[in-house]
């Protein structure tokens, strides 16, 4: 085959994308050691073993990166959601709260970038355009969740509820993260009894516990 009639895009495209991957989960892995104000691009760079004029081959700055993470965690945990997440016909409700808990503590646990980015209160400004979708998603999935676990709950009490439990959430990953082994498993129970304790106690109010 004459030389000119191979095409060498694929390849490039190929060597592009494994270059790509290899930059996110570098910062994935600065963000969650460093936190993301503390994480420059060079460091980045200089993690993922390539120069940082590579590295702006492919992304202009850090939050640039960041986005580019924000999109690939939203893939990655609407898969988990649509699993861990749905209320099968006859399932308890500490049942499919701790597949919640559970679904998304492993995430946060697989994911060191994730919780540095997403899983704070403080969230940078330059940070919420892209998070929006990945907090948008999660909202979604625990309001079907709750919506199906207590159908009885008009909307504005429904909304209330869905904050509550995120921001539970929320407020102990953290830690349970940062946790030896041991300890986190006492305190995922303890966040499970919690959520479990609350919507009961919800559910008690809207008249379908």
């Amino acid at each position: 085959m004459p030389v000119a009639a191979i095409n060498p895009a694929p390849k490039r495209q190929a060597r592009g994308e494994a270059r790509i991957d290899q930059i996110l989960l570098a910062a994935a892995k600065s963000f969650g050691e460093q936190g993301y104000e503390a994480t420059t691009t060079n460091g980045i760079a200089a993690r993922a073993g390539i120069s940082p004029g590579s590295l702006y081959q492919f992304f202009t700055n850090k939050d640039d990166i960041a986005h580019a993470l924000a999109t690939r965690y939203m893939e990655q945990l609407s898969d988990v959601q649509a699993e861990s997440f749905t209320v099968p016909e006859g399932v308890a409700l500490d049942q499919v709260v701790s597949s919640a808990v559970g679904s998304i503590v492993d995430f946060n646990l697989a994911h060191p970038g994730f919780k540095a980015l997403f899983a704070r209160p403080d969230m940078p400004e330059s940070m919420r355009a892209a998070a929006a979708p990945v907090n948008e998603r999660l909202q979604e999935r625990v309001r079907d969740m709750v919506a199906a676990l207590i159908p009885a709950l008009d909307d504005q009490r429904l909304d209330v509820t869905v904050v509550v439990v995120l921001h539970t959430v929320k407020g102990l990953l953290p830690p349970i993260v940062a946790a030896t082994e041991s300890m986190r498993s006492t305190l995922v129970g303890e966040l499970e009894h919690s959520l479990t304790a609350y919507l009961r106690s919800v559910a008690a109010t809207a008249g379908s516990a």
